[in-house]
């Protein structure tokens, strides 16, 4: 029986760790492969803090390395407490939720490797269902609450992490700041001179997002358009939705791009009358103090959704 489960246990792949060691008894595992088990994944952990977005990987013997990563966005429900790298995939394929896919019908069932694959090259599965540890294609969302509920990391962070942490790490996500362990005393060692601390890398600025033009504007006669035009915030907002749209359009291949650039002017065409609908004034009232504050209002609103919804393209 014990030469059985023995055999068992090498033949078990690494991503099925857990299955394993749940089907077969602690008392048949051999004791170094118990001690062994034990020491790979207690040597190292990592902290996710919300509040400080960043990853904080904790290795004994080392002093703790940080890393700036993305979380979910505003409405999006985030994971707290314990759970465990479960899987690892290089160059993954990106599978929409059902959820993704209802909230915006356009997204693929798939996106193979590759620079439009919004997972990256790089993936760390966790034990919480659709949710990982993974790359990006949008690095300037790293450090923001950008997401739909995993934690981005920039391309080389990730690189550097996968390598370093084994299927089985445990991974704890904290509301708060991370409890990091206290440095280490310096130990006086004669004709020794003890290395400088690693320092932390330092965080990504992110630069802010452009802001494009209506080409519009010149022309514009309906007063709502005149009005997202000339107002500052309400033309910022426009204008980084817009910026957004044809990044978008830049990431995709050539033979995709004339289809999506279509969607997108039709989908600008459903907006205009949205607003037409919703914020609507009557040609010549917009000079009226009420009326004005109450426009901009209704369109600051709409605008805003409208810009959310094109950062989770």
């Amino acid at each position: 029986m014990q030469r059985t489960a023995t055999f068992l246990w090498h033949l078990v792949p690494t991503a099925t760790l857990a299955i394993a060691l749940a089907l077969v008894s602690p008392d048949i595992l051999r004791a170094q492969d118990r001690a062994t088990t034990t020491e790979t994944i207690s040597a190292r952990q990592i902290v996710i803090s919300l509040t400080e977005r960043r990853l904080h990987l904790l290795e004994e013997g080392r002093p703790p390395r940080s890393f700036p990563v993305a979380i979910g966005r505003p409405g999006v429900a985030i994971p707290l407490g314990d759970s465990r790298v479960l899987r690892k995939r290089r160059n993954p394929t990106w599978h929409p939720t059902a959820n993704q896919r209802r909230e915006n019908p356009a997204l693929p069932a798939s996106v193979p490797p590759g620079p439009s694959n919004p997972l990256g090259r790089f993936a760390l599965d966790l034990g919480w269902t659709a949710i990982a540890i993974h790359g990006t294609n949008e690095p300037d969302s790293v450090g923001r609450r950008a997401s739909g509920g995993c934690f981005r990391m920039l391309p080389a962070d990730i690189a550097a992490l996968f390598e370093m942490v084994p299927v089985g790490t445990p991974v704890r996500v904290v509301s708060g700041p991370a409890t990091l362990p206290s440095p280490q005393p310096a130990v006086a060692v004669a004709a020794a001179v003890s290395p400088p601390p690693i320092p932390a890398p330092a965080p990504k600025v992110v630069p802010p997002l452009p802001i494009l033009p209506d080409p519009r504007c010149a022309t514009a006669g309906a007063p709502l358009r005149r009005m997202i035009c000339t107002v500052p915030d309400l033309a910022a907002l426009d204008g980084r939705a817009r910026a957004l749209h044809q990044r978008h359009l830049a990431a995709l291949p050539a033979e995709r791009r004339d289809a999506a650039a279509y969607a997108l002017l039709q989908e600008e065409r459903r907006f205009d009358d949205r607003i037409t609908a919703r914020c609507w004034v009557r040609r010549g009232m917009e000079e009226d103090p009420a009326v004005a504050a109450a426009a901009e209002a209704c369109l600051r609103d709409a605008l805003s959704v409208r810009l959310e919804e094109a950062k989770r393209r």
